[in-house]
């Protein structure tokens, strides 16, 4: 007879599940990879074999909502991105505010940063919301994404800018949510987070 499968909690194991054996650098650059050798406990209670990933090392990033309650109105940006060519689909991308950590930065720091650079918007820090924090792809990648909405004026917001340095050729939009959604549930949308954005504006603008 088939023995009964108890089924554990939700989330009942932790990070002193698991072991990290050994981690090595197996590549270099602009970006690193590392390969981690990890055994884990499993769902019936006896510890798994020492397996092998290989984990690209992208540092952490801040996503802004740059979000006009006055208006209901949104800014987003659009840029072309390389990594969108393999997959077939337009490399020009609609997308909200982001960017990565430089040593000794805050979140609501690179925040600020970032949407000066890409949009020409200036945030004051009491006009920010922490929204989540969530892994782009933790089954290869180490990024977690902190998320943030920023409550701005969208008056006389627009142009074209970004860093030279950087290579970056940033358009800026200012449209109402709704068209936002609309142009979310067209599929014209596909950075991840944006749609993440997107869907919890869609789920909270009321509040704010």
């Amino acid at each position: 007879m088939k023995q009964k499968f108890t089924s554990p909690p939700i989330l009942g194991y932790t990070q002193n599940d698991y072991t990290l054996h050994n981690k090595e650098t197996l590549y270099q650059g602009f970006f690193k990879v590392d390969g981690y050798h990890v055994s884990h406990k499993k769902y019936d209670g006896s510890v798994s074999e020492v397996i092998s990933r290989e984990v690209f090392e992208r540092e952490d990033a801040v996503v802004v909502i740059p979000y006009d309650p006055a208006l209901d109105q949104v800014i987003l940006i659009e840029q072309f991105r390389a990594g969108a060519i393999r997959y077939g689909g337009n490399p020009w991308l609609l997308e909200f505010v982001a960017g990565m950590f430089e040593k000794h930065e805050s979140p609501i720091d690179v925040a600020i940063r970032e949407a000066k650079e890409e949009a020409n918007i200036d945030i004051a820090p009491e006009n920010m919301q922490k929204v989540m924090t969530y892994l782009s792809s933790p089954g290869g990648m180490s990024e977690a994404m902190h998320v943030y909405l920023a409550k701005v004026s969208s008056e006389n917001i627009g142009g074209v800018f970004g860093l030279d340095e950087e290579h970056e050729d940033i358009l800026v939009h200012v449209i109402k949510r709704e068209q936002a959604m609309a142009l979310l549930s067209e599929g014209k949308i596909t950075n991840a987070a944006t749609i993440i954005g997107l869907q919890w504006l869609a789920l909270n603008y009321q509040t704010l």
